[in-house]
């Protein structure tokens, strides 16, 4: 009976394909068999971890934190009218808006482009972290960081997006006039570092500490 029931347990240990001798391909995740240097189907590279992947999370990292410091400290937004010229920052205008009685607006650009992009940073940067010393938080945990960093960067171009609006309608040359400032490019840059540090993430090394885990603890003793 012993016997039996370790050989059901064998059946039921789930196999990774590295284990399988497979490789997916991340593009088109067409599975292949470990060795295959080109995919078939869509021609991207295979490999089954690359060693550079933590790389490129930093590099992407810091290039958009660069990016972000000059977004929140140069003007978002320039307003002329007949009387003044005024420019505002992100936060500057958020508080602009909740002055004028938006309050609704300028919470959301707020979180929008102050706590989302801070606290992608900080997950992008848990997430490499833990992949290279391992974390206290379980897998699960962390896969969902993942997801949420991936789910939330195709909102995080809300501020952009207000001040392009804003520009193209309010343009009457005589009277008012909108313009988006030099902080709307930092802060479309730092977006865009930001997504690119997060794709060049590979999930799968989110798990390979529990492989390695479980292959070092010694197995059942048979009766």
């Amino acid at each position: 009976m012993v016997g039996v029931a370790l050989d059901l347990a064998r059946l039921t240990t789930a196999v990774t394909a590295r284990e399988a001798g497979l490789v997916a391909c991340r593009r088109c995740t067409r599975v292949w068999p470990m060795g295959t240097g080109t995919c078939a189907r869509c021609g991207s590279r295979l490999v089954s971890r690359d060693p550079r992947s933590l790389s490129r999370v930093w590099a992407w990292w810091l290039a958009g934190i660069l990016a972000y410091i000059p977004a929140n400290l140069w003007p978002m937004l320039r307003t002329r009218t007949l009387w003044q010229e005024q420019s505002n920052t992100i936060i500057g205008g958020a508080l602009e808006l909740w002055r004028y009685g938006n309050p609704g607006v300028g919470l959301i650009i707020l979180v929008a482009s102050v706590g989302i992009p801070i606290a992608k940073f900080f997950a992008i940067a848990y997430l490499a972290l833990s992949a290279r010393r391992g974390a206290r938080a379980s897998p699960g945990a962390r896969m969902r960081i993942y997801e949420v960093v991936e789910y939330i960067g195709r909102w995080s171009m809300i501020d952009v997006f207000v001040v392009a609006i804003l520009a193209s309608l309010v343009q009457l040359n005589v009277v008012a006039r909108i313009d988006p400032g030099p902080a709307s490019l930092a802060f479309a840059l730092s977006v865009i570092f930001t997504m690119l540090s997060a794709q060049a993430f590979d999930p799968r090394m989110i798990w390979d500490g529990i492989e390695a885990e479980a292959k070092s603890r010694p197995g059942p003793r048979s009766a």
